[in-house]
């Protein structure tokens, strides 16, 4: 059967409603989320991987690419958020799809240009950077960061320069090689696109790193990068509208954290 007629990767019926006349009348503004117009998500195989279906037809990615997924655990996690949708399809609601949308389209065809740009990431490693002041952050920082980086010498072979303040700090070629090495080494686009959100979730490739080859959980992780944040909370209360954003961006470090997971290959 033909792929399903769509104009986004969310697809169309084939038989579209006719537009709201009340709706367009409101001028321009949040678009109203597609109502759901399939009955069963399911999956195909399709070539070594599994592509997802709705009523049986085949679904692409925005690209129109096939969405396929290389793993059965990945897709059956996919297959779920789709078959979760009730009345309408809320991509907000769909993490992992949108993190395979993003790996077939945007870094499948761009490997190298991705591998370019999380490289840039280790010469300004969060972890580097320390406070100098006040003592009880000084140590936070050195007791969250001190064993990860400790990890990166002796797994990685990085080994940072640490500096103190915003100042630039240049670390090693080295250092810079075996990041990029270790980044190159990330098998397939799925877990490459996880391993880039993880990155510039946190601005620390060697946690992002750290996740990817299981020597931090997810909650670790995004409990290092925040040191910083949850010192001055300590200090100065929460606000209420920080820890709303705080919230949303660890969801989307978690959902990366899970699909690097589900689509390792063996």
């Amino acid at each position: 059967m033909s792929d399903i007629s769509k104009s986004d990767w969310l697809g169309e019926p084939e038989n579209p409603a006719p537009a709201d006349p009340t709706a367009a009348a409101r001028g321009p503004g949040k678009p109203a989320l597609p109502k759901r117009f399939y009955e069963r998500a399911g999956l195909a195989a399709h070539g070594d991987g599994f592509r997802l279906t709705l009523d049986g037809r085949p679904a692409n990615t925005p690209a129109r690419n096939p969405l396929v997924l290389p793993t059965d655990a990945l897709a059956e996690a996919v297959v779920a958020e789709w078959a979760a949708q009730v009345a309408v399809i809320d991509p907000a609601t769909m993490p992992l799809t949108r993190l395979a949308n993003t790996a077939i389209d945007g870094v499948a065809s761009r490997r190298d240009a991705v591998v370019d740009d999380l490289s840039a990431y280790a010469g300004t490693d969060l972890l580097a950077y320390r406070a100098g002041d006040p003592d009880r952050l000084v140590r936070a920082q050195g007791e969250a960061w001190d064993p990860v980086l400790d990890w990166a010498r002796d797994a990685l072979g990085a080994r940072f320069i640490l500096g103190e303040g915003v100042m630039h700090v240049t670390q090693p070629d080295t250092t810079v090689a075996a990041l990029r090495r270790a980044i190159a080494e990330t098998e397939g686009p799925f877990r490459l696109a996880a391993l880039h959100t993880l990155t510039t979730l946190t601005g620390s490739l060697v946690l992002a790193l750290a996740v990817l080859r299981g020597r931090l959980s997810p909650a670790e992780a995004w409990a290092a990068a925040h040191v910083d944040e949850t010192y001055q909370a300590s200090v100065w209360g929460r606000d209420a509208e920080a820890e709303a954003r705080h919230a949303l961006r660890q969801a989307e470090f978690e959902a990366a954290a899970r699909l690097a997971s589900l689509a390792r290959v063996g």
